[in-house]
């Protein structure tokens, strides 16, 4: 402002040559002629400094080089394609911006007008002959680039076409001086530097950005986490030399020239839900490249051309060592974790970070137990109200299960461990379609140990387990139950976190006749469910009583069916003593007794313990045979069934005694 207020001063001289020093001189001779007002006459006078020769000064230095202050709006007049007269009306508006006096000459031509800004009619007067002395109707600016890109805008619309203004937005008249202005909606990611990015996705990103600046196209980031296409965009717009504007705002008026001034790359932010749409804003007068990040769904529209798609996929085994390596700076830990866990990009990264602040609250180093309480931690987070921690360390001698079912089970956690590399040697027809998750139904009657199984298996992976709230993502509006679970199943992809559906059928039931529209939809949503968890590359473990409550559609594309039936009397022999412990008072024969009588599974036999430790807490002794009776009547009349006549009355104590 200092520089502009030189130039309107008389030393300024009429050496001193600028857009500014030129189109003030012109605002001057006006007001020198038109105004009545001494003082304003005066002040006329000294921003003459051109005097009458001002307008041909002003067309010559249009096509010459400019002074070093207006070379960032001469870049903009060659990227927006800007006529002179547009030029010149940006130049004023920005003078009278800047400037009191430039300001107060201004108001004083065009009053009765308030609004600050040069009306079209003083533009007229000022700049509407050319260098031959051509009329310039200033009707062009209506249809002209300045006003379409947004570096102009016309204000006041209720007045009459010459009395209309216009004013250059505050954002771009900061921009112009070299200063950013926030604006609601746009953001510059200062942290996208902190998710390094592997080899390959480096490699990627530079070839992207090769085709985006040849071709000045539209590039759609497909990721599982937004941070970790944040990262994937900046690293594109370091390869093209820009910095990117991440842009959340629907409104994208005045785009361009900020762009265009700033050296930046726009980034729309958008995170679909199936079926959802979005079709990326028009940005006006804008020929250079644009990105969309998004995640695994919905559907991105451009207005004008098309857009190529890069989905980011999770590295490989070797490349997630080296992020790991980079996260916790550990080697050896690297080594045995990246293997193991499918984790995402900005995940590992997230979790390094973590584990380091976890392990420098004790002075220690990272370790693996670090790595599995974080991952819990920052789960619960990210995925929202769908789904909650199950925070349970099972063992193998928790599990108290038939031979054939625990086979399987082993089976399945060296599935699981080899899904990344299953494919490794085989043909062709076994490599198509490979997915690397693993789906298992575990089906069974009600405290069979399903749950238990789940949480023993996250155990062995070294994997939070979640339980999906199923409450929680079944919503009666359409599309948001495929909705919910999509974002359920992203963030959990995403995370390399075991998912728990208890009670699936209630959500991946059989498709049903269609006979009136609810129906319809309802089949509309299973058929979406079957393809998304086919999809899905994370381990999911689903519990039902039936097996028969799914669509057979879905069976098929289950990779493990494990039944879990009911103990037999030397599995509950195992049950009932695992859940004792050593403070009761039992016998062998009363042991073996409930063992053969009582029929119940691993659930029931958990409540009938724990019904009995409370009787025995409260009068702090040990649990006797009269506390599980009791603890067994309890459980019965929940089951409406009657307790086994020889586990009545005195039964248990005379076995007891005897």
């Amino acid at each position: 402002m200092q520089q502009l207020t030189d130039h309107l001063g008389p030393e300024a001289g009429a050496a001193a040559t600028s857009l500014t020093s030129l189109v003030v001189s012109g605002l001057g001779e006006v007001a020198r002629i038109g105004l009545t007002d001494p003082e304003l006459r005066a002040l006329g006078d000294r921003a003459a400094v051109h005097g009458a020769e001002w307008l041909p000064l002003l067309h010559r230095y249009l096509a010459g080089p400019p002074s070093r202050e207006d070379t960032a709006l001469f870049a903009l007049r060659d990227r927006l394609g800007l006529t002179s007269l547009e030029v010149m009306s940006v130049a004023l508006a920005l003078a009278v911006e800047r400037d009191t006096r430039a300001s107060r000459m201004l108001s004083a031509l065009q009053a009765p007008v308030d609004d600050v800004g040069p009306s079209l009619g003083l533009l007229q007067v000022l700049f509407g002959r050319d260098d031959r002395g051509r009329v310039l109707p200033v009707e062009g600016l209506l249809q002209g680039a300045a006003l379409e890109s947004g570096l102009l805008e016309l204000r006041n619309p209720a007045a009459p076409l010459v009395a209309r203004v216009v004013r250059v937005p505050m954002h771009l008249l900061l921009a112009l001086a070299g200063v950013t202005l926030p604006r609601s909606g746009y953001s510059l990611d200062t942290h996208a530097d902190e998710v390094p990015l592997p080899p390959s996705v480096e490699r990627e990103a530079a070839s992207y950005a090769e085709g985006l600046h040849r071709e000045g196209a539209a590039l759609v980031i497909r990721t599982g986490a937004p941070k970790e296409g944040r990262a994937v965009a900046a690293r594109v717009a370091a390869a093209l030399g820009l910095t990117p504007l991440f842009i959340a705002a629907s409104d994208v008026t005045g785009l361009a020239p900020w762009l265009y001034l700033q050296g930046w790359l726009p980034v729309f932010d958008a995170q679909l839900g199936p079926s959802e749409r979005f079709v990326v804003p028009r940005i006006a007068r804008f020929t250079g490249p644009l990105l969309v990040v998004t995640g695994r769904d919905g559907h991105v529209e451009l207005t004008r051309g098309s857009a190529l798609t890069w989905s980011v996929s999770i590295p490989f085994a070797a490349e997630r060592q080296l992020l790991w390596q980079r996260a916790i700076g550990d080697a050896e830990l690297a080594h045995h974790v990246a293997p193991l866990h499918r984790h995402g990009i900005s995940r590992i990264a997230e979790l390094g970070s973590l584990a380091r602040q976890r392990a420098a609250m004790e002075g220690r180093a990272v370790d693996k137990a670090d790595l599995l309480a974080v991952a819990a931690m920052s789960s619960a987070g990210g995925l929202g109200d769908l789904a909650e921690v199950v925070d349970a360390q099972i063992t193998s001698d928790s599990l108290v299960l038939p031979v054939h079912t625990r086979r399987e089970l082993d089976l399945l956690v060296t599935r699981c461990r080899l899904r990344e590399a299953l494919t490794t040697g085989l043909g062709t027809s076994a490599k198509a379609r490979y997915r690397p998750g693993v789906r298992a139904l575990f089906t069974g009657a009600s405290g069979t140990g399903k749950t238990l199984a789940a949480s023993w298996l996250a155990t062995e992976l070294g994997s939070p387990l979640f339980r999906v709230d199923i409450a929680s993502v079944v919503s009666k509006y359409i599309g948001e139950t495929e909705k919910n679970l999509a974002q359920l199943l992203s963030r959990a992809e995403h995370s390399e976190v075991t998912l728990l559906f208890d009670e699936a059928d209630s959500l991946f039931g059989k498709r049903t006749e269609v006979r009136q529209a609810n129906d319809r939809f309802a089949n509309t949503q299973t058929n979406y469910l079957l393809q998304r968890m086919e999809s899905y590359e994370g381990i999911v473990v689903l519990t039902s009583n039936s097996r028969s409550r799914f669509d057979s559609a879905f069976t098929r594309r289950l990779d493990f069916v494990i039944d879990f039936p009911e103990p037999r009397p030397e599995e509950r022999r195992e049950l009932w003593l695992g859940h004792l412990g050593s403070r009761h008072s039992l016998g062998p024969e009363q042991i073996n007794q409930l063992s053969m009588a009582a029929e119940l599974c691993g659930g029931h036999i958990r409540n009938v313990v724990l019904s009995a430790a409370v009787l025995a807490r409260r009068e702090e002794r040990d649990i006797a045979w009269q506390d599980i009776h009791q603890g067994l009547s309890a459980e019965y009349r929940k089951l409406g069934k009657q307790v086994p006549a020889v586990l009545r009355g005195e039964a248990g104590a005379r076995a007891s005694s005897g």
